[in-house]
């Protein structure tokens, strides 16, 4: 009514009211009446915007990539945005009378690619696709500097590389050189295993010797100490022996001094009793036979008597005529034989 209006904005929307070209009123979340055909509202939106992009590049090996990724925004200085582009509302109040805000995210993302197509133009394309981290920090970083987002009144909130994808002849090859490595990598590990299992074979057939080889010396061992036992018997037994042997010899020693005694003793018995008969046939080298058969017979028992006398008998038996024995003599001489047994 007669030009007056309301204007509204929410808190997230910075409004600036100029009225001849100069600024009046600004702030964001402002309500307040105004003068339409004086003046002039600029509304610039403070939230954070999301804007998705997708650039074919060239990597540093000349390598076509496709990169895929989002940045995210928000409003940092609204009055220098406000004086690079135009953000003026229409009489309505609702509706921009340019196309520069539509043309902000666009903006963005040209200058997001500028940062990317610098950062790939040092990377190769495995590197890039090994570790995306590296990329996504230089263009942050590129996007931050003076001449960047901040240069446009932006902020920088944050930005994601979703995908870095090769060509797909491209990929092909990698994906062939990757199964190739895969594959070596998997014949590297069997050859390991094998190594491992003929190592782990070896050491325990090492083992197995050196057990067999302390057994062997144990028992070897145990064959000098029963060997050394059996010496000491052995010798002990020698030395046993040797002693009876010894004994042996001093008994016979001992015996042969004592046959030797005994013979001498019996020598000179001999020679004794020798020396008596001789003394004894020099005495009686004279003297009659008969007288000393006589003699001899003084003292001998009767049946030595009776055979004497039969012995002469029978020396004489040319001069007897006729020879009578008694019964009593003849019995006598019977019995006295079987008496004398």
């Amino acid at each position: 009514m007669f030009g007056i209006r309301y204007a509204k904005a929410s808190p997230s929307t910075y409004l600036i009211q100029y009225r001849n070209g100069q600024p009046v009123r600004e702030g964001a979340g402002l309500a307040f009446f105004y003068f339409a055909p004086s003046a002039s509202l600029v509304s610039i939106p403070m939230e954070s915007v999301d804007a998705p992009f997708m650039f074919s590049e060239v990597s540093a090996d000349f390598q076509q990539v496709t990169v895929q990724g989002q940045v995210t925004y928000r409003v940092s200085d609204p009055k220098l945005l406000a004086s690079l582009m135009n953000f003026t509302l229409q009489p309505n109040g609702t509706d921009y009378v340019s196309e520069d805000p539509g043309k902000l995210p666009q903006r963005v993302v040209n200058a997001v690619q500028v940062q990317l197509r610098a950062a790939l133009q040092g990377q190769k394309l495995q590197d890039l696709l090994h570790e995306s981290e590296g990329l996504v920090q230089a263009v942050r970083e590129g996007l931050r500097r003076p001449d960047g987002l901040p240069s446009l009144g932006l902020e920088l909130v944050s930005l994601a590389i979703l995908a870095i994808r090769p060509t797909p002849e491209t990929a092909r090859a990698l994906e062939a050189t990757i199964r190739e490595q895969i594959l070596k990598a998997a014949d590297d590990a069997l050859y390991l295993r094998r190594n491992a299992a003929i190592e782990q074979e070896r050491a325990i057939k090492e083992n197995e010797l050196n057990t067999e080889i302390a057994v062997e010396t144990k028992q070897r061992q145990i064959r000098e100490t029963q060997m050394d036992a059996e010496r000491a018997v052995l010798e002990k037994r020698l030395q046993i022996q040797a002693q009876e042997i010894q004994g042996r010899i001093a008994y016979e020693r001992e015996n042969e001094a004592l046959t030797e005694l005994r013979v001498a003793n019996a020598r000179r018995q001999a020679d004794a009793r020798a020396y008596e008969v001789d003394a004894l046939v020099k005495t009686v080298r004279g003297v009659d036979p008969k007288v000393l058969q006589a003699l001899s017979l003084g003292s001998a028992a009767p049946g030595a008597v009776i055979a004497a006398a039969f012995q002469d008998l029978a020396q004489n038996a040319s001069r007897i005529g006729e020879l009578n024995i008694s019964p009593d003599l003849l019995q006598e001489l019977v019995r006295s034989p079987a008496s004398q047994d």
